[in-house]
């Protein structure tokens, strides 16, 4: 079976904040890998509370490119964003499995700055979003 995914859907959900699109784009066993934590989060729930999060602390967020085949599982969309008033830029690598579904979902971000800011937004969150994660 041929892997189908096009960045398009994850792109507009995530512009709309459609929190309920992006989740249904997400694997039950997805891995997530933060750009300011060390470990990764695993599982549905917890990913999808950490990127609500993250639409709560990003500014003017906006995709400026796409790289990957639509057939393929591996794909990188890069991003420009404001926390505060740190200017971010970024990338989603994403993985998708043989059903289309992202189960790999890593963030990098520059500048450190950019980095810190985000780190600082995230752990002011970090209740909150353990509480949605817990609540799934």
């Amino acid at each position: 079976m041929k892997r189908r995914f096009r960045a398009a859907p994850s792109v507009a959900a995530v512009e709309a904040r459609d929190m309920h699109a992006v989740e249904a784009l997400l694997a039950e066993d997805v891995v997530f890998t933060s750009p300011v934590v060390h470990k990764p989060y695993q599982g549905r729930a917890i990913t999808a509370a950490i990127l609500r999060g993250v639409l709560r602390v990003f500014e003017d967020f906006r995709y400026v490119k796409e790289i990957g085949e639509a057939d393929g599982a591996d794909h990188a969309l890069v991003f420009a964003t404001r926390v505060g008033d740190r200017e971010l830029t970024g990338c989603d690598f994403l993985h998708v499995n043989e059903a289309g579904l992202i189960d790999e979902f890593t963030v990098m971000v520059r500048p450190l700055s950019g980095a810190r800011a985000l780190a600082e937004a995230m752990g002011a969150q970090f209740e909150r979003i353990a509480r949605e994660a817990a609540s799934a």
